[in-house]
């Protein structure tokens, strides 16, 4: 073995001090590489960092959570069948179960149909710049649906008579609530990119006109002009809105004396 600065002189002819130093530098060395193994093991903690979920992307696991949501929700849909058909096998009194189904039916558990409107909203694409003059450039922000974007439409829709109302391949109840986490939808446990389709079951032309009225909507709809967002009103024949099959409870709810 060959000594740095001194590659000529073999191993007989070093002296006592270089022997001392190679011999420090050498536990030097196993010291640091045992340090290095103990602080990997107590960051990792027993686990593997290369798949451990913490280091997942946030939007992974919020998907990951989506799909168990939308798999749980079908498990609950065939329950819920199984349940009234051993409802009606017990001989229930008619009248209560006309009675039910009209509540179901006013509840948005069962599907609907007949005339609608069909609203969609899009990001803007890639690479937008200012279409109008004088308008400033956009920011990331400005380019995005939002939260407050999809509720405006909602609730116009609602105000102009809707008798009931789909975001995406959802049907909303008295309990359903549009959030938003970065440029995802998030709705009733289950994640939605954009374009984001909202459709809604009524009147035609009052939801139509109460969308155009909406403050809101006039609001982003100077962004569609700005920067190129998109949206689109469509007015077509009948269509069908499927029933919630999801969880009804309220956990959270509290009785008004």
């Amino acid at each position: 073995m060959s000594v740095s600065g001194n590659a000529d002189r073999s191993p007989t002819q070093r002296g006592p001090a270089a022997r001392i130093v190679g011999r420090a530098l050498t536990c030097a060395v196993f010291a640091l590489a045992g340090l290095l193994f103990c602080v990997s093991a107590l960051t990792a903690r027993g686990t593997n960092l290369r798949t451990d979920d913490s280091l997942l992307r946030l939007t992974d696991v919020i998907r990951e959570k989506s799909e168990q949501n939308q798999q749980t929700q079908h498990q609950v849909s065939a329950l819920q069948n199984q349940v009234d058909a051993l409802a009606e096998q017990q001989g229930q009194n008619p009248a209560d179960i006309r009675r039910l189904g009209a509540l179901s039916k006013a509840a948005g558990l069962e599907p609907l149909k007949g005339p609608g409107l069909t609203v969609t909203l899009n990001d803007a694409p890639p690479g937008a710049t200012a279409r109008i003059p004088g308008v400033p450039e956009p920011g990331p922000n400005d380019l995005v649906i939002h939260q407050q974007d999809i509720q405006a439409v909602v609730n116009a829709l609602w105000r102009g008579g809707a008798k009931g109302i789909q975001v995406m391949d959802q049907r909303l109840i008295a309990t359903s609530a549009v959030r938003c986490v970065g440029n995802t939808l998030i709705l009733q446990g289950r994640v939605y990119s954009p374009p984001y389709v909202v459709r809604a079951v009524g009147n035609q032309a009052a939801m139509r006109a109460a969308v155009d009225a909406d403050p809101y909507i006039s609001n982003y709809l100077q962004y569609v002009n700005a920067y190129g967002l998109g949206w689109k009103v469509d007015q077509g024949g009948a269509m069908t809105l499927p029933g919630y099959n999801g969880t009804v409870d309220l956990r959270y709810a509290q009785a008004v004396p």
